[in-house]
């Protein structure tokens, strides 16, 4: 966050946040978590056209195949985390995208990555790129969705790190579209899944900034674990509590943890929250209220659902034994307030954490120039060095 951020929190508060306010700030204020420098960029994109049902906004966009069938899609980068623990990092990239289709409504049936890396000749880069390349496979295959296409290059330009971008490909029925935000107050917010643990805790800030030299050994509790099998009874868990038309709305927990899921769901129309951390299921003993407020731990999806919807639901999440709790509440009131233990140690306006101003940088020229230099080789040289390039060549050894 920078100090002029900092200061128009103060301002904006008129106090000093204390610490779980300022570690929850934190993440929503990230690059990754808010867009505030690429905003402006994505708005001139095109979005609209008679076939897109749902645009930019929410966890997933929808396209409409036919009358009867809509498709989900999303795409999503796992970059840092993949630079500094190959395996996890592109394993929890599936997991997360794979989620965001959930979130939708829709039962997720296709993965697609285009991943880059540094010459292979070099060690580091075989190991990430082994490690990627296992990660993607092995989370997709344990789901039980497949992997049907990408795109990998290799260039100078990435040594030492790698691109992870994973998308993926949902079918729905029209009746089954859940939004990721809520229209009425009183609603009970659940938590499904995994327990929560101290894996991904600063995930999103550490994924906005200039990876360091170091940056495998410090930054390695900022990746988060994967755990596919989980994942699997959570895609059939939230589809068959859709199916009931008792889900108000759902998210899942990925970048900013339970924070971001939260305060995105009941702030996007100007409601507010109530959570009791302390009721979310832990991994781990003695975590603080911020450490759970922002853990990234994977595989767990938040539903709002009005009170007497709640059994119904929790009769589906024991049947497929999934662990479930409700950690709170929405309300009218457009503030965002945390109890732990009895004690209030939270209290926001919620569109504090959601509505993170614009980074406006200066523009400057860009000149792509640079001498080629053009190697003396002969033809038959030229023809060898192309055609056992690794980005001419077959895939197929990669897929």
């Amino acid at each position: 966050m920078f100090p002029h951020e900092e200061k128009l929190i103060r301002e904006r508060l008129k106090r000093e946040p204390n610490e779980v306010e300022k570690a929850m700030l934190e993440v929503m204020w990230s690059e990754h978590a808010s867009y505030k420098s690429s905003r402006p960029w994505l708005r001139l994109l095109p979005t609209e056209n008679e076939h897109v049902v749902l645009g930019p906004g929410e966890d997933a966009g929808i396209v409409k195949f036919d009358e009867d069938t809509w498709i989900a899609v999303g795409i999503e980068s796992h970059n840092h985390p993949s630079a500094v623990e190959p395996y996890g990092g592109a394993a929890t990239g599936v997991g997360g995208i794979v989620r965001d289709i959930l979130c939708m409504g829709a039962r997720p049936i296709a993965l697609l990555d285009s991943i880059r890396f540094g010459p292979l000749e070099r060690e580091r880069n075989r190991y990430l790129f082994e490690g990627v390349v296992k990660g993607i496979a092995d989370y997709g295959n344990r789901i039980g969705v497949p992997t049907i296409g990408g795109e990998t290059e290799f260039d100078e330009s990435l040594d030492n790190y790698t691109l992870v971008n994973v998308a993926c490909v949902g079918i729905m029925r029209p009746e089954h579209l859940v939004h990721s935000y809520v229209s009425e107050a009183g609603l009970k917010l659940v938590l499904v899944g995994n327990r929560t643990g101290r894996d991904g805790i600063h995930g999103v800030t550490f994924a906005s900034e200039e990876l360091s030299e170091n940056a495998e050994e410090e930054n390695r509790s900022a990746v988060q674990i994967p755990d596919p099998f989980t994942e699997k009874l959570l895609i059939e868990a939230t589809l068959e509590a859709v199916y009931t038309g008792k889900v108000r709305a759902l998210k899942d927990l990925g970048g900013g943890g339970l924070t971001c899921a939260s305060s995105e769901m009941a702030g996007k129309k100007g409601f507010g929250a109530v959570i009791y951390a302390d009721r979310v299921p832990l991994r781990e003993p003695g975590m603080t209220p911020a450490e759970v407020m922002i853990s990234e731990s994977q595989e767990r999806m938040l539903f709002a659902v009005k009170p007497e919807g709640v059994e119904e639901l929790g009769r589906i999440f024991d049947k497929y034994e999934l662990e479930w709790s409700v950690i709170g509440e929405v309300i009218n009131e457009p503030r965002y307030i945390v109890y732990w233990n009895g004690e209030k140690v939270a209290d926001l306006p919620v569109d504090l954490l959601t509505g993170v101003p614009t980074t406006e940088w200066e523009l400057k020229p860009y000149s792509a120039e640079r001498p080629v230099e053009t190697p003396d080789v002969g033809f038959e040289r030229a023809f060898d060095l192309v055609w056992s390039s690794p980005n001419v060549i077959s895939k197929r050894w990669i897929w």
